[in-house]
């Protein structure tokens, strides 16, 4: 089967747009400041993202095993499976490493989150001499979280509008890995009726070879040794003259 009409190709095709996204995600949120919510939401699509291709990948190792079972049904052979299992082995290492770097960072994202609530606890319990201090920094404070809470709010449904945008394209493109599978599924089923029609008609084939046979031997051993002869030199004769009509005419 051609590379351009095998489903593993038109699969693998579908995975590999997903995982060079997932890369063009991943460098961006490496770019982002860890303290920010673009990388909150950046965090939460690449683990999304993970577990939606690792998932794809073991479908097809799962496929790939099963044609390992019988090679020669579905037109491959050890090279091609061997090539296969490279593929999907080498596709599982790279969204793995992805996933665990992101997973990490998001420890160190609450790590640091952790400790900023500890100083704002620790500054809540200033002795009260530094209140009017306190009181006169506050209005500048609340100020500034007031311009960061608006600004926070705007970029938080930008992330949403692109969230769900991404998510639609993550579907879409699971749904037509659907289709693929059930379209090798429908291939499967009329490989396996071809077959048994196949099977049928040589069988029937044979039935009537041997129904042949036993006549042929039934004349023979009627015609006895001299009606055996003769039946030879008709043939020689008729040989004979094919060959002159053919080669001579």
């Amino acid at each position: 089967m051609a590379a351009a009409q095998d489903p593993f190709y038109i699969v693998k095709g579908e995975i590999q747009e997903s995982i060079d996204k997932l890369q063009v995600t991943f460098h961006q949120w490496e770019q982002t400041p860890s303290n920010t919510g673009e990388r909150v939401h950046l965090t939460k699509e690449l683990l999304t993202s993970c577990e939606s291709i690792e998932w794809q990948v073991d479908e097809l190792d799962k496929a790939i095993a099963v044609a390992a079972r019988d090679p020669a049904w579905y037109g491959l052979d050890e090279v091609e499976l061997e090539k296969r299992r490279r593929w999907t082995s080498t596709a599982h290492n790279q969204v793995g490493r992805t996933r665990r770097t992101v997973e990490t960072g998001k420890v160190k994202q609450n790590l640091f989150r952790s400790g900023a609530n500890g100083v704002r606890k620790e500054l809540m319990r200033l002795p009260n001499d530094h209140a009017s201090q306190a009181g006169r920094s506050n209005h500048y404070v609340n100020q500034d979280n007031d311009d960061f809470i608006s600004s926070e709010s705007d970029q938080q449904l930008l992330l949403v509008k692109k969230q769900d945008e991404e998510l639609d394209e993550l579907s879409a493109s699971v749904r037509r890995i659907g289709h693929v599978g059930l379209t090798i599924h429908d291939e499967l089923i009329g490989q396996e009726k071809i077959l048994d029609e196949l099977g049928m008609e040589m069988e029937t084939t044979s039935n009537r070879l041997d129904f042949v046979q036993k006549k042929v031997a039934l004349v023979m051993r009627k015609a006895g040794a001299k009606g055996q002869i003769m039946m030879i030199a008709f043939l020689v004769v008729l040989f004979i003259i094919l060959f002159i009509l053919v080669f001579f005419t």
